[in-house]
């Protein structure tokens, strides 16, 4: 019999929130993963660097995971030099589990920008693509993404078990209306983010001060 698969979410995490850990939970459930891997970033590429210093995001994560199981945070991209590539991400960790399957967890708008991604090309053969949507959304998938989603795409969650990597499913969860962008500019403005992010994380942001006064939240974090 095949092992449950891996799955593998990457993101800044700055900060962590109950959309981010509903989506998993429902991914995790449904496509019967064994866990799931929380992978923070350190420089990511296609964005801004993360307001939250590394070593804050790293606790809001473990607060925010403690006690969760199936969960667990994976600090590789913390503790690698350079721009966080996904890439080489999936290539450390397929070196550590072997013929395991690793299922790379994505939303579909990360899905329909794969095509800029750095190397995106080898990602299929490292993991499958497990793209989270909103229940309803036809959103088109065009371009580099379609042609992956045509050549590879199952319906079948079984497939994502019986090979280490190569399919692309798309699969229907329950997204919040909650952003980690929406999180901070609501803290900055002085407002309360309770119930959008753990009670855990919602201490430590209280604490640290972190997104209302991110320089006293550097030395707060060490």
């Amino acid at each position: 019999m095949p092992q449950q698969p891996i799955g593998v979410f990457g993101g800044t995490f700055d900060p962590v929130h109950v959309g981010h850990l509903r989506t998993a939970h429902e991914l995790m459930t449904a496509l019967g993963l064994a866990e799931v891997r929380f992978v923070p970033c350190r420089l990511p590429p296609h964005r801004p660097p993360a307001v939250a210093p590394e070593a804050l995001r790293l606790r809001m994560l473990e607060a925010a995971l403690e006690g969760l199981p199936g969960f667990r945070v994976d600090g590789r991209e913390l503790r690698r030099p350079g721009l966080s590539y996904m890439v080489d991400t999936l290539g450390s960790l397929r070196e550590e589990v072997g013929d395991r399957s690793l299922c790379l967890l994505l939303g579909l708008d990360a899905f329909l920008g794969l095509p800029t991604w750095h190397r995106w090309h080898d990602i299929p053969e490292l993991a499958h693509i497990v793209v989270a949507r909103r229940p309803g959304v036809a959103k088109a998938i065009e371009g580099g993404a379609g042609e992956l989603l045509k050549a590879r795409g199952t319906t079948s969650p079984g497939d994502l078990a019986r090979a280490p990597a190569g399919r692309v499913l798309l699969r229907d969860v329950t997204q919040l209306e909650i952003s980690s962008s929406a999180i901070r500019a609501l803290v900055a403005g002085g407002g309360d983010p309770r119930f959008l992010v753990p009670d855990a994380v919602l201490d430590l942001i209280a604490k640290t001060h972190i997104y209302a006064n991110p320089r006293e939240a550097l030395t707060s974090a060490q």
